[in-house]
Order: structure tokens, then C-alpha cells, then sequence
């Protein structure tokens, strides 16, 4: 009922390092066609951009990171066609790994997993389409 509403605000991980790339998740969740996505959550009522980053690198990557306390950017993404979900307000914050990622959740099958995580060099084909908006940090 609140996404028909009001928009919601949420916060989008980019994690690059210079030899592997871009570090992406596969997003399978019914909202929008599978595909990997920047980490990224919708902050929750009295919680902050700080705590919203350390619980979607935690809960998405299992991992822990630090983080550049301006968004890099914001984005409003519009959606008329969703019957809800279709209003956000996107910060997009540069984190970087302070703890090593969790092997078991690497991708490593030809169809990946809801939850596994790779680096990719290049923005991919089967990218969410929402995350359009990140190409040029490829």
C-alpha cells in the first residue's frame, strides 16, 4: 500500500575494484525480470543511509563495507506501468569491501542463483533493466 502512495528511497552499492570490475547480485524477487543489479535496499522508517548501506552489503554480500558518506548520485526512477513499486528516489554510494565476500554465494552455475554474487568487467546483457541508469560507471 505505501509504494502506490509515495515513492520509495533506497540505496544502491557500487563496489568496484580496478582488475575485477563491477561487483553485481542476482535479483529474482517477482518486482522486476531476474537479472543482476547494483546491492541496493529501500531504507525502513527512522533508519539512516549509513545503517541501510551496512545491512544490504551485509544481508546481499554477506560482507562488510565502508563507504563515501555523500551518494555519488541520485536518481528518480518512474514506472507508471507497475501497479506499485514504480516511484524511487535512488542514492548510489561508492563502498568498498572492508571483509573478504563469501565464496559459497559466487556464481558459478550457467543460470545464477537468487543471492550470487560476481564481478563483472562490463555492464551485462541480462542487467535489471532499472539499473539502466548505472551503464556509464561501467
Amino acid at each position: 500500500m505505501i509504494s502506490r502512495m509515495t515513492p520509495l528511497v533506497n540505496v544502491d552499492l557500487l563496489i568496484q575494484d580496478e582488475r575485477l570490475g563491477t561487483l553485481l547480485t542476482w535479483r529474482d524477487d517477482g518486482f522486476s525480470p531476474a537479472g543482476w543489479h547494483v546491492p541496493g535496499g529501500v531504507v525502513r522508517y527512522l533508519e539512516t543511509f549509513a545503517e541501510r548501506v551496512r545491512l544490504v552489503a551485509r544481508g546481499e554480500l554477506l560482507a562488510e563495507v565502508e563507504f563515501d558518506s555523500s551518494p555519488l548520485a541520485v536518481n528518480e526512477l518512474l514506472y507508471p506501468e507497475l501497479p506499485a513499486r514504480g516511484h524511487h528516489i535512488s542514492f548510489l554510494f561508492r563502498c568498498r569491501l572492508t571483509t573478504p565476500l563469501d565464496q559459497t554465494r559466487r556464481w558459478r552455475e550457467k543460470q545464477p542463483q537468487p543471492g550470487a554474487w560476481e564481478w563483472h568487467r562490463e555492464f551485462p546483457a541480462d542487467m535489471m533493466p532499472v539499473h539502466e541508469i548505472y551503464r556509464s560507471f561501467f
